[in-house]
Parts: structure tokens; sequence; C-alpha cells
């Protein structure tokens, strides 16, 4: 009976993390593209009830047909259905009827900060208060926790989260919630901790959702959402979480949709107050507590106002009355004003100038870093960024350490935080006073903090090292804060380097809007310091043109490029090695415009500039030439391109070595070439060395590695070998998603290759919901009018049309065209694919005249752009025999037909996917003209070679059975 109960219990928990993982993956596409249960429901083909059901803690454990349905349709490869989702599912085949909600950790999870060392008093109450609210049972309400600034919400709810650790709580987990941001990565970080095989692989908006949905399956949990501001941050997590106890701080007045358990926070009672003063000063004769009676009824008995206090007449020994009289002084007007208007706030920050007139005498070096600190974010600062500030650490160090002595930071050993509040007013403080000269290096604190960060931060971090990612994050928001307090102040070149520097991080991380606010800043700030000539100018407007360039807006960036080229031109010389880089750059930004012809001559100019100043055998050359092919490339000049790249290699390898990087990039780009030719086996060898070299030098885990197994992947498809393709696109988007989150263009291009292979395999719903997820993510980054965004649009039409939903599929097809004639240019060798991917849309309407014209132009303007023979033309060919059948027109379709069967034979060989393909469109041809015996004949080559190719149970394969079938039926029929 034990291994029975144990087999049950082992069955409940694999059904709820089964239910955890599908749960995640919509919650995070609800609120990315407000995903439903009833859509849901469509996509799987399931009832509504069924699917609700499914996901459903309550209800018994669903079918694996309803299982494999759901998770298909959010999008899980058939790899992980068939495989990992399949074995977890077989593995609840002992679970009951019903599950019940408990807790199912062994250990407790948990990350509060350790409480200070200083009196808890005057909460007993209000603490009394919270651990009556239970922690157990569904439908809880959220317990919000509201009060002035100073009033100890958050101490009072460490110290109650504390004891419902110590009572048996799991977990307990803090969120400093300070944006919806932050409290999407704080319950990231609990599904990290909750499982280390999910929660470090899921995207944080998907991590988030699964720790959400984990907590919803159990109760006896406590969760803590620090400082909210705004209700509307949290209002999406709080009608999910009611399990368990919520508890929330505010010095707000929020309101919450199901309601909320409130606890007003005031201002002590004398008695506490007094108490607290005796506690924190150690002083008890009768007139010193006299005096601290009276002190206590001037501060409002307000907590933090009371530490203040306390903690300044402990360090200085100050008699009570003594401080009380100069409090008092502050307070008729003798003190410098505070620059804040609410009552109690104003008593704080008059404690603070108490403290400060002292600290100005007795501590200079304390004050300095507390002003350098006033103009950082109120997040943790890392130590060492305070390093500078002071002749030596060691002054640091013991400045920090009178800071925290005054109870004016918190202090660990390796960050450093300041109340918001302490800031505010320091800040107001300094912008209200001019400085006499011994204060002046104070009063230019936030210059001091500038250069402080400037200076810590590290190497300036590129997509290709992922290393320095860590140290840029940590210092992000103290950068952002800094450079919003120095707005309309004098410009300093500090401030212009660290824009830019930071701008170079969120471009690698692809925060592209972010980093073009920063890089457009630090270009206008350099601009007013240096003028538009200084080398410091043309190095952030080449970087911002460059972050344009990613972002797609080609078009903004070609005026800034040419700007810097001209002015390098003249500044340096028509030959100087600047002026290769900004033509290098303008060339790069013109292929991407489709201007191919314009993007030759400054390319093929930077490489004569390189050539000249390092010689032929040098990298620099080499990354030169290798550009140069690039170009030759997506002109149709595959031969030059090939013997440009191939020099590009040899020189590479020469100079770097076989297993260098850039070796990897070289093959890399020659691959390209290949495919372009039709010569995949050797790009294949090509991209395997690449991958292994880049694997070898930077890591299984690297971005680069993922760019590898993509390129891979696809040249795989374009041979039909697609099992084989999955694993390394689905390997691709897994590592770009880990090292570049889940709103990375990069990951966008992932998620479009990995649709396109399961199309190939005939997965339409998965590759639909794959094209919608590339989308969103290609919107939110680069916005509507982008040719990527076009691209993007365009293969979700088709993934609409194969899935049969015709008019939307017409519709997206129809705004992709539109965008892309808006912002390509009208000779760019891509725009052909969004009128052919329309005019098939418009053949499964039935209009197949407008088809026709459509398909028409696309195949003129595709022999104009890559020649008659381009293997891409043997598609519009192709493509075209379709419509000229249902329009009956079939004399004209055989000559189209023969033309692609051909240039596909020509350049993919005697057995491929694609040629089947042509085989079967040239035989129906065939077949309508009455050419029964050749036609007949192709059409079982055709089917043979798709079952050889795609599998006996893959929907060409199935048609062109079909139609062997009827011709076959045919010619029996009398």
């Amino acid at each position: 009976m034990a291994d029975v109960a144990a087999a049950a219990d082992d069955g409940a928990q694999a059904l709820v993390r089964l239910r955890q993982i599908l749960k995640a993956r919509m919650g995070a596409r609800a609120r990315r593209e407000g995903l439903t249960t009833s859509t849901l429901a469509r996509k799987a083909k399931l009832g509504r009830t069924t699917v609700s059901n499914a996901l459903n803690d309550r209800h018994p454990r669903p079918s694996w047909d309803t299982v494999a349905a759901i998770a298909g349709a959010l999008g899980f490869s058939g790899e992980f259905i068939e495989g990992d989702l399949y074995e977890l599912w077989s593995s609840t085949a002992s679970v009951k009827a019903t599950t019940t909600r408990q807790p199912d950790l062994t250990a407790p999870v948990s990350n509060l900060r350790t409480c200070k060392p200083e009196p808890f008093v005057g909460r007993k109450t209000e603490l009394d208060r919270l651990e009556a609210f239970s922690c157990t049972g569904t439908g809880l309400p959220p317990i919000t926790v509201r009060g002035m600034g100073g009033a100890g919400k958050t101490t009072l709810a460490l110290h109650h989260a504390w004891a419902q650790k110590v009572a048996g709580r799991n977990p307990v987990w803090w969120i400093d919630a300070i944006g919806p941001d932050a409290i999407e990565a704080g319950l990231a970080g609990l599904a990290g901790e909750l499982d280390r095989d999910i929660g470090p692989t899921l995207p944080v908006s998907e991590a988030a959702a699964w720790a959400a949905h984990w907590l919803e399956a159990r109760t006896g949990w406590v969760l803590i959402f620090d400082n909210v501001a705004d209700s509307a941050h949290l209002g999406s997590w709080l009608g999910r979480l009611t399990t368990g106890q919520v508890l929330i701080t505010t010095r707000h007045t929020l309101a919450w949709e199901r309601g909320s358990q409130f606890l007003d926070l005031g201002p002590f009672d004398s008695k506490h107050s007094v108490y607290l003063l005796k506690q924190l000063t150690g002083r008890t004769d009768e007139a010193a507590v006299a005096a601290l009676t009276e002190l206590a009824v001037e501060l409002g008995d307000l907590p933090l106002a009371l530490r203040q206090a306390g903690a300044y007449m402990a360090q200085t020994a100050v008699e009570p009355g003594e401080y009380l009289t100069e409090l008092r002084k502050g307070l008729a007007g003798v003190l410098p004003k505070p620059p804040v208007d609410d009552e109690q706030q104003k008593t704080i920050a008059l404690l603070w100038s108490v403290t400060l007139l002292t600290l100005r005498l007795s501590h200079p070096d304390a004050v300095l870093l507390l002003r350098v600190l006033a103009y950082c974010a109120p997040n943790p600062l890392p130590r060492s960024v305070l390093d500078g500030a002071l002749p030596s650490r060691l002054r640091v160090a013991e400045a920090l350490g009178v800071l925290a002595a005054y109870s004016l930071v918190t202090l660990t050993a390796d960050e450093v935080t300041v109340h918001r509040l302490l800031q505010a007013v320091l800040r107001a403080e300094a912008g209200g006073r001019r400085p006499s000269p011994d204060q002046a290096k104070a009063a230019d604190a936030s210059a001091l903090a500038v250069a402080l960060l400037d200076d810590a931060a590290p190497a300036e971090a590129t997509s290709g090292d992922v290393t320095g990612w860590p140290p840029w994050e940590r210092l992000l928001p103290h950068v952002e804060a800094v450079v919003a307090h120095r707005d309309g102040l004098e410009p300093l070149p500090e401030l212009a380097n660290l824009m830019g520097r930071t701008g170079t991080y969120l471009h690698a991380r692809g925060h592209l809007t972010l980093a073009l606010d920063l890089r457009r800043r630090a270009l206008e700030l350099s601009q007013r310091l240096h003028g538009p000539r200084h080398p410091d100018t043309l190095t952030h407007m080449n970087n911002l043109a460059v972050t344009l360039s990613e972002a797609g807006k080609y078009a903004e960036a070609e005026p800034m490029l040419r700007e810097t080229l001209r002015i390098n031109q003249e500044v340096h010389g028509a030959r100087h090695l600047s002026t290769a880089a900004s033509l290098g750059n303008l060339g790069h930004a013109l292929t991407h415009l489709g201007r191919h012809e314009e993007a030759l001559v400054p390319s093929e100019t930077a490489l004569e500039i390189v050539r000249d100043a390092w010689g032929e055998d040098h990298s620099e050359t080499a990354s030169r030439l290798d550009n140069l092919a690039v170009v030759h490339t997506s002109l149709g000049h595959y031969q030059q391109a090939l013997e440009l790249g191939q020099r590009a290699l040899e020189i590479t390898r020469t100079t770097l070595g076989d297993d260098h990087p850039d070796t990897a990039i070289r093959l890399g780009n020659l691959a390209v070439v290949h495919t372009s030719l039709g010569h995949y086996q050797q790009a294949l060898e090509l991209e395997r060395r690449a991958l292994e070299i880049t694997r070898t030098t930077l890591g299984d885990d690297h971005p680069d590695t993922a760019l590898r197994m993509s390129n891979l992947a696809t040249t795989l498809r374009a041979i039909g070998h697609y099992d084989k393709a999955l694993g390394y696109a689905e390997d691709a988007l897994r590592i770009t998603q880990q090292a570049y989150g889940s709103s990375h263009l990069d990951t966008a291009v992932r998620l479009g290759n990995l649709s396109l292979l399961r199309t190939a395999k005939g997965d339409y719903e998965q590759a639909l919901a794959l094209d919608r997820e590339a989308l969103d993510i290609t919107l939110a980054v680069l916005g509507e009018d982008n040719p990527d965004t076009a691209l993007r649009l365009c293969n979700l039409s088709q993934s609409l049309r194969r899935t049969g939903e015709l008019q939307q599929a017409l519709e997206v097809g129809q705004r992709a065209m539109d965008i892309a004639r808006a912002t390509m240019e009208p000779e760019h060798p891509e725009l052909p694919v969004f009128a052919n991917n329309l005019a098939t849309t418009y053949d499964e309407l039935g209009r197949h005249e407008e088809a026709y014209r459509l398909k028409t132009q696309a195949l003129r303007a595709a022999e104009k752009a890559h020649g008659p023979d381009h293997p891409t033309c043997a598609n519009y060919a192709s493509n075209l025999v379709y419509s000229l059948h249902r329009l009956g027109r079939y004399e004209e379709a055989l000559p189209y037909a023969r033309r692609a069967v051909a240039l596909t034979r020509k350049v993919l060989g005697d057995n491929h996917a694609e040629l089947a393909v042509r085989l079967h469109n040239l035989a129906q041809t065939l077949l309508s003209l009455h050419q029964r015996q050749e036609g007949l004949a192709l059409q079982r080559q055709a089917l043979e070679m798709a079952e050889t190719t795609l599998g006996p149970k893959n929907p060409t394969t199935a048609h062109i059975r079909r139609r062997l079938d009827a011709a076959t039926d045919d010619e029996r029929t009398p």
C-alpha cells in the first residue's frame, strides 16, 4: 500500500508540473497577445470546457490527445511534445481523480534580507494583526499596509515575513515592487528557486507566469510586494495569487479590483517613541528622558525620524536637550529650510540637516559620498563604484561606515543603498543654495557621480561577449538616474561618454529604443561640448547610425552615415582608416536598403584604404573582403562573392589561425554564397566547421553558437533534412532566449526560422503560433513601418492561409506588402516575395486573375533582380503554374512548369522535396493537356521522391498521392 500511495503522490506532482508548463506558456501569451481560453480551444480544435478542465488542478487528469493538442496550439515543439511532455504525462497515470493543494517543498525557499540589529518597538499590535491573517486556503484577499514615508512599512513587513518563515510558511518571498518589470523579475527569481530546471530556461515573462501558476496550485506561502506605486503594476497578478498570503506595502491609497484587507500605519504613540529613543541613546536619566519626551513630540512620533535622531545622538554623544535645541532652531527657521512641502517629510529633512551640519565638520568624506549617492538610483549600488571618490579605498570604507552608523545608508559587504526620501532632500537642498568654495566639490556631486559611474562601467559590451552584461545590468538604473538628474545642467564629456557606452550595452542586449535615446542624447551633448567635427562627436554619430540600422531605420541612418563620412574625409582625408570605417558602415546600410549597386563603391573603397594601410595579409583586410563579398552576394554576383570570401578566409586563417572566432565568421559567410549557388554539401561542410569552432572557442550557450546553429538548420531545411534541422533550430532559439531574452530581434529571427521548419514538416498550427510570437517581438522593437515588420507579417499571412484563415491572411498579406512598398526601394530584390505570397492567398480565395497578375509581376521583378537562371525564379515560375491551371490556361503553364523543374534539378539535384513539388506541378500540367504517359510517369516520380524526402504522412506527400490516385482512376474509367 505504501508503494501505491507513493506512486499516487508522484503522479499528482507530475500532473501539477504538467499543468504549470502549459499554463506558464498560456499566461505569457495572454499578456503578450491577449490569448484567451476560447482562442486556445479554437486553435487546439477542442471544446472550451475541455481546455479549461485540462488546465484546472481540480479536474481529473486530461487525455494525452488533449494535452498534445493544447501544447501544439501554444507553440511547443513537436520534439518536446512527443518526448519530454509525453514522458511527464505518462508519469501521471497513478493520479487520482482530484488533487490537493498542499505545499510540496522539503527545504525552505526564501530571499529575506536580515533585519537590522536595532530595537523593533511600537508595532506589536500591527504585527499581531498581520499574523492573524490566514496564509492557507483559497480566495484570500491581499493585505495592504499603507502609510506615509518613514512610517516603517518595510520594517514591519520584514519582521512579519521572518515570523512567517519561522512558523513554517514556504516559500516566503520578497519582491521590491518599484515597477511592473521589477515585479515580473521578482516572480521569475522565485521560479528559479522553486525549480532549477524550469526557472532558468524560460524567458522572464514565462518564468514569472510559471511561478504564479506554481503558487496557484499550493497554499501556505507568503509573497511581499514592497513599495508598490501603482495598482496597475500588480493588478494583473492578484487575480491568480489567492491561495496564500500577499502582503503589499505602499505610500499611496491604492484600490484593488477584488478588494483587500487594509492596515493603515501611522506614527508611534508617545510611550513607544520615548522607549525607542532611550534604547537608541542609552539614556535613562530623568533630564534626558524629559528631553527625549519633548523631542518625540517635535518629531511627530514618526519612526524614521526617531531612528535618525537616536542614531545621531548615539554617534555624537550629544545631550538630548542640546539636540532638541538645535532641532527647534530648524523648526523656527534658523536652519536652512528643507526643500519639501509635506510636514512629516519636512521634519525628517530637518533631522538630516542637523546630522549633515555635524558630519560636514567631523566627517566631510561621508557627506561627499552621501551627496554622490543622492544622484544615483534608490537601488543597491556596488560599493566598488565609489572607490575613486576619495584618495583611498580605506577612506571610502570608513566614510560608508560612518553613514551606516548614522542610519543614513544601508550597507552590506558589496552594496550600499540610500532611502529615496533622503536622496530627494539632498538633491533639492543642493539645487537651492550657492555653495561655498570648500563645498564646491560636494555641490557638484552629480558630476562626480557621472565620473565614478563612467570609471566603474566595464568595457563596452558587445553582442558577442555576454560576460560584461551582469555588471552593466546592475549599473543601468544608476546611469538612468544620473542622466535624468543632469538634464539641463552644464554638459559633461564624461556624461556623453557614459551615455554612449551604456547605449552600446543596450544595443547589444537588443533594447534598441533605450539605446537610441541614450545615443541621441550622447550625440547632442558631444556636439554642444566639442562641435560637429570632433572625433568624439563623429564616434557618437556613427554609433547612433549603427543602432538606427540595427533597428531597421536605414533611411534615417543613411544621411547620418554620409555626414560622418563627409566630416571624416575633410578632417582626416579620403584615405584615412576612419574614412574607411564610415564607408563600410554606409555600404552596410545601403545593402539593407536594397541599393546593392550603390553599396558596391563605398565597400570597394573601404577595402582599398584598409589594404593600402595594413597590407594584403591583415585581418582588417580580410574583414573588408568579407563585407564586399556580402554585397556581391546580394547582387547575385556569386562567383565574385565566392572568390572574395575564399580570399578573406585564407587571410584570416593565416593571421588568426584555424580555430579563431573570426575564422568561423568567414566560414559562415562563405557558406551563404555556396547556398546561393545551390552548393548545399559544400555549404553544410563549412557551416558544421564554423559551428565546431564557435562552440570550442565561445561555448555551447553563446549567441554566436546560436547563429551558427540557425544557419546550419536553414541549409538542412533547404535540402529536406527537416528532423536534423529541427534540433539545431530549437537549440538556437533556446540559446538566443537565454542570452538576449524573449524580446530581442534575434529571438524573433529564430522563431521565424523555426516556423519555416514547422511549415516544411506540415505542422501549420505550430508554425502559426511561432509567427505570431515573432511578429509581436518585431512590432515591439521596431514598430509598424519597418521592412522587418513587413517580413514577419508576410510570414504570418502564409501561416494563416495554411490554417484556413483566408480573409485574415489576405488582410495581413496586403498590410505586409503596403509596408514593404513604403519602406523599401522600388527595385529591392525582396519586394517580389511580398507580391508572390499575397498572390497565393488570392488563389486560395478563388481570385485567380488577381493572383496571376501579381505572380507575373513577382517573376519579372525576380528575374531583373537575380537573373533568369537564379534558383528563386524556379519558385516564382512554379507558383505561376498554379494560377494558370486555375484559369484553364494549361498550354501557357507548360513552359513555366518545365523551366521550374529544370532550374530546381540543376541547383538541388535529383532527389529533393522541392523537386518533388515541381515534378508534381509539371505532371498535372501534362495530364491536363492529355499527355498522360509522361504525366503519370512524372507524378509517380514525384510521389516516390516526396515519400523519401518528406515522409509518407507529410501533407504535401498526401496531396501528391491523392492526385496520382485520381489520375490513375481516370485512366481506368472506360
